[in-house]
């Protein structure tokens, strides 16, 4: 397998982030409806800053992820996409430097156990840009602190709490096991590119408690909206249309929305495993 261009990695990041905002996901921002203070241009506009910077060759993965961010905050203003960049950094860094011998997970894993503390230190820099709602503090590798340990470790010690953390410290198994294969299923129905999009934002909904919620609103409400999650998910699966389903969402959207709850990690695993998908093609087809 060959390594992939820039251009094509940079339109890979771009395509998987503009088909998450046209994708009817409730709770988070859409086409189909704004929330939270932004609209779905200003994630359009996140899409073009980044793409053509997390692309970069010769960068670090820290250093991606740091340009990525300063790009989005001189471009929107405010942070609409920091996960989205923390796990789409070492996946283009995979698949535009990695082992050429290997599959697209395996040359991830490489890339992750090569992280270094210099790439902590970058990904601290961003996160406080960034300065994401509900981030909260922690006893060990603050992100308020100058980080003592790699970019992998600090990950770890935030896994059990952060659910884009725990992708690290697992090789992306989320991804891998739940968001790819929930794709994959939803093409096969003949579902198509948004809709395999809204099925894979269903299926980590409904899969786990996001910990965006559990962050901002408390364990026990998070597991609430995952099972309001599970119930919609089950239903539009029954669909031999899933556009018949678009009232149910657009209902538990305007609900969520009123409530102030945006399930925003599900949003970013999705944008993660949309790339993944392409990724893993586009590799396969160099074969």
């Amino acid at each position: 397998m060959a390594v992939l261009s820039p251009e094509t990695v940079a339109a890979t990041v771009r395509e998987a982030c503009r088909l998450e905002v046209q994708a009817l996901k409730p709770g988070n921002v859409s086409v189909h409806a704004a929330g939270h203070r932004m609209h779905a241009h200003d994630f359009f506009r996140s899409a073009e800053a980044i793409a053509p910077v997390i692309a970069l060759p010769g960068l670090t993965v820290g250093e991606r992820i740091l340009r990525s961010v300063e790009a989005t905050i001189a471009e929107v203003g405010c942070n609409t996409n920091l996960g989205i960049v923390l796990l789409l950094a070492p996946l283009a860094h995979a698949v535009l430097e990695g082992d050429r011998g290997l599959g697209l997970r395996d040359r991830l894993g490489l890339v992750l156990r090569e992280l270094t503390v210099a790439d902590a230190v970058s990904a601290y820099r961003a996160i406080r840009l960034a300065n994401p709602a509900g981030l909260g503090s922690s006893a060990t590798q603050d992100v308020a602190d100058a980080p003592t340990v790699t970019l992998l470790d600090a990950m770890r010690a935030a896994a059990q709490r952060d659910r884009i953390a725990s992708q690290y410290a697992s090789d992306y198994v989320d991804i891998f096991s739940v968001g790819v294969p929930a794709i994959a299923s939803a093409a096969a129905c003949g579902w198509g590119a948004e809709w395999t999009a809204v099925a894979c934002y269903l299926r980590f909904a409904s899969e786990f408690p996001d910990t965006h919620v559990v962050r901002k609103h408390g364990p026990e409400r998070a597991e609430a909206v995952r099972a309001r999650f599970r119930a919609v998910e089950t239903h539009i699966k029954a669909c031999d249309n899933p556009a018949t389903a678009v009232p149910i969402l657009l209902r538990l959207d305007n609900n969520l929305k009123e409530e102030g709850v945006n399930p925003g990690t599900s949003a970013d695993l999705t944008v993660t495993s949309l790339a993944a998908c392409r990724f893993d093609a586009l590799l396969k087809k160099t074969n």
